[in-house]
């Protein structure tokens, strides 16, 4: 027999939103694929999601060896794909947070605002942080997903705790496999 457990805890909430980013590092485009889609209308895996006006994709990796999926994310009909690397060997030369600030820059161009604006992100820590940075900087809503090992996965253990800011200022554990993996960026506790 084959027994499956999952998902655990928290994914990222469907809110609405006008223009969703998702922002991944490395193998951190998992979650997206399917999220893309619930955003796009393009399939419902069974909660509310409502639709976006867009979806963008900001995909990083060290190489272009190490960018996985690229051909499933383009496949999919109204996702704007924007991919990066930091050797230059495919798409843009660079960090994914510069293709992020342009992203935004180019909605509020647009739109003349980034209201409605929404970033979700999964990938390295660092990446994740610098994203959470940005964000911040351009006063648009963030949900990370970490990638925390978890022991037990049931939340007695402890194993995956992170620093989480809590309402008055102070900071206390949350246990990544329970009250997340994803959170609000801005209540990390990065350092």
């Amino acid at each position: 027999t084959l027994d499956v457990w999952g998902p655990l805890g928290n994914g990222f909430l469907p809110q609405p939103t006008r223009h969703l980013i998702m922002v991944a590092g490395g193998i951190g485009q998992t979650p997206f694929v399917t999220l893309a889609k619930e955003y796009l209308g393009l399939a419902n895996y069974g909660r509310d999601c409502p639709q976006a006006d867009k979806v963008t994709l900001c995909y990083g990796a060290r190489n272009e060896g190490l960018l996985a999926g690229v051909e499933t994310f383009e496949a999919v009909p109204g996702l704007d794909v924007r991919l990066c690397t930091d050797d230059g060997s495919l798409g843009h030369h660079g960090l994914v947070t510069d293709v992020l600030k342009q992203v935004l820059e180019d909605d509020k161009q647009t739109h003349g605002s980034n209201e409605g604006v929404r970033v979700v992100c999964c990938g390295p820590e660092p990446m994740m942080e610098a994203v959470a940075a940005v964000s911040k900087s351009w006063e648009v809503a963030c949900q990370v997903s970490l990638e925390t090992p978890m022991a037990c996965g049931i939340g007695i253990c402890f194993t995956c705790v992170t620093k989480v800011l809590q309402d008055d200022g102070s900071w206390d554990y949350k246990r990544t496999c329970v009250e997340g993996p994803v959170f609000d960026a801005s209540k990390i506790v990065w350092h």
